[in-house]
Formats: C-alpha cells, sequence, structure tokens
C-alpha cells in the first residue's frame, strides 16, 4: 500500500513568514516534503504556493494535517487545500469531429503516461465513437442543433454526464461548440480548452490559414481555462512551431495539430498534479522541475 502522501496549495495575500510557518507546521506533524514551489506576484500582492509531501510520523490522514496547518497559519488567513497525491483526478472528455487531441489523450492515459482516470467521453457527433469504445470507455452523445438538437438540451446532457460521471475536470479536446455563460460559470476553474491558434491572434474560423495568408512564421495553440469571455480565459500554456514559406494552409494545419496535442496534454497534467493555481485572469504553473 502506497505510503500516504499530499499536495498542499495555498493562495493568499503576501506576507512575512508564511513558508516558515508552513514548513514548521509540517515538520512538527512528521511530514518529508518532497517538492515545493512558491511565487510572490509583486502586481497583485498574493502569495502562491505548492508543496508535496509524505506523512511519516504521528500524523497520517488528510484531517489530521488539515488541522496542524489551520492552526499553525491561522494568523496569516491562508486559502489553502489539501490533495491526496496516490489519487488519480477524474477526467471527462469532450470531442466534436476533429479526434486528434481525443486519440492523444487517450493514448497517454491508457499507456500510463498521464496520470488520470478518464471515466467518459462526451460529443456532440457520433465520429469517434468507435476510437473511444475500443479503450473501453462510455460514449455520450447528445446531437448539436445541426443534427436536430438543442443548445438547452445538449449543454443540460453535458452537465448532467460529467456530475453523474464523478468527473473533477472536464477537458474540451476539440469540442467545437460554444459553452453558455452559465456553464461556463458553474465549470469555473474545472475545464480547459484546447485553442488552436497562438492566442490572442487569428481567432475565429481557420486560425492557421489567416496566419498562412499573413505570413507568419510560427504557429501555435494555447490551452486555457473556459470562462464566459470566448477564448479570453486564465492561459495555462502555449507553444509554437515554426512555418515558412514553403507550407501552404494545410500544412499549418497538420504542423499545428501536433502542437495542439503536446499543448493541451501538458495543461491536464499540470492540473491533475495540483500545479497550476489561478491568479485572477492569469495563472501561476508550478511546472515539474522549474
Amino acid at each position: 500500500m502506497s505510503e500516504p502522501a499530499y499536495v498542499l496549495t495555498i493562495r493568499c495575500r503576501d506576507a512575512l513568514g508564511i513558508v516558515a510557518a508552513v514548513s514548521s507546521a509540517l515538520a512538527e506533524a512528521g511530514a518529508f516534503i518532497t517538492e515545493s514551489s512558491h511565487y510572490g506576484d509583486p502586481d497583485t500582492g498574493l502569495f502562491f504556493m505548492r508543496t508535496v509531501f509524505r506523512a511519516t510520523g504521528r500524523v497520517r490522514e488528510a484531517e489530521g494535517f488539515h488541522a496542524a496547518l489551520a492552526a499553525a497559519i491561522a494568523k496569516f488567513d491562508l486559502d489553502f487545500s489539501l490533495h491526496d497525491a496516490n489519487r488519480r483526478m477524474k477526467v471527462m472528455l469532450a470531442v466534436s469531429r476533429h479526434g486528434h487531441c481525443l486519440a492523444h489523450l487517450l493514448h497517454r492515459w491508457h499507456s500510463g503516461e498521464l496520470a488520470i482516470d478518464v471515466v467518459g467521453v462526451f460529443s456532440n457527433h457520433d465520429d469517434q465513437r468507435r476510437l473511444v469504445e475500443w479503450y473501453g470507455l462510455p460514449y455520450h452523445h447528445a446531437p448539436s442543433a445541426a443534427e436536430g438538437g438543442s443548445r438547452a438540451a445538449q449543454e443540460q446532457a453535458l452537465l448532467s454526464t460529467f456530475a453523474a460521471s464523478g468527473a473533477e475536470l472536464l477537458v474540451l479536446a476539440r469540442y467545437m461548440q460554444i459553452l453558455s455563460d452559465d456553464l461556463c460559470r458553474k465549470l469555473e476553474g474545472r475545464c480547459i480548452n484546447i485553442h488552436h491558434s497562438f492566442l490572442p491572434s487569428f481567432k475565429g474560423a481557420r486560425p492557421y490559414h489567416q496566419a498562412h495568408e499573413r505570413g507568419v512564421k510560427i504557429v501555435g495553440a494555447t490551452a486555457h481555462y473556459v470562462t464566459g469571455d470566448l477564448d479570453e480565459g486564465p492561459i495555462i500554456e502555449q507553444d509554437t512551431v515554426r512555418v515558412d514559406h514553403t507550407l501552404d494552409g494545410d500544412a499549418f494545419v497538420h504542423l499545428g495539430k501536433d502542437v495542439e496535442n503536446v499543448v493541451l496534454a501538458r495543461a491536464v497534467h499540470w492540473h491533475s498534479e495540483h500545479r497550476v493555481l489561478l491568479n485572477g485572469g492569469r495563472t501561476v504553473v508550478f511546472r515539474h522541475g522549474a
């Protein structure tokens, strides 16, 4: 049986002595710290911290560590969370017709490279059913308006499926539907989208072809949290690939798909390990090894 291990995340007003207080509280409870990162944002005056530790002493359960931390750092009025580091986050994926991001995530999950539990796939089309069911996962299909469905019914089906599955994160793996403001609020901080462009440039339809027409030298992709402001949510990860005048718009698409796969997988990985903390309209990402 795995030794109890936890991930502690903190977000609060910056102040002198936070790191010392947290470290002392954990040490007194017999915790062995294996990884720790922190950042004080000079612009917002907020402090962020992520610490991973093993329970090696008298305190073993999360409740005991929670009580020890609450007592030791009460004067700082910290907003902190404690997560079981040995438990995989439950994730639901959503897709439309383009299946490259879905296939990449499923492969990474199935091969053990992505430490999450995929609980199912939701789609407004039936195109990816065969792939999903090959992996032994449930495929939930709610038709789009173009297929005779309605947006309201589709969103209700998505939210109901997400809740019933026990999922903690919804990943829009090229789910080409705009979510309503109400649904975005209900999924705040729990829904990641991959945008097939290097935001904030080239929004809307056919971004790679827009980029080609402008003669850009790089194309990229952006993974961000979903908000009611379309494609304006806090950015988690971005990456680019170089292109040149010898490539046409379709070649841009092919290269861009590879970047989308990698960027989305990184974002899901970091979120599932509680490495991403919201900082207003931005994020603090404690990347592994950073």
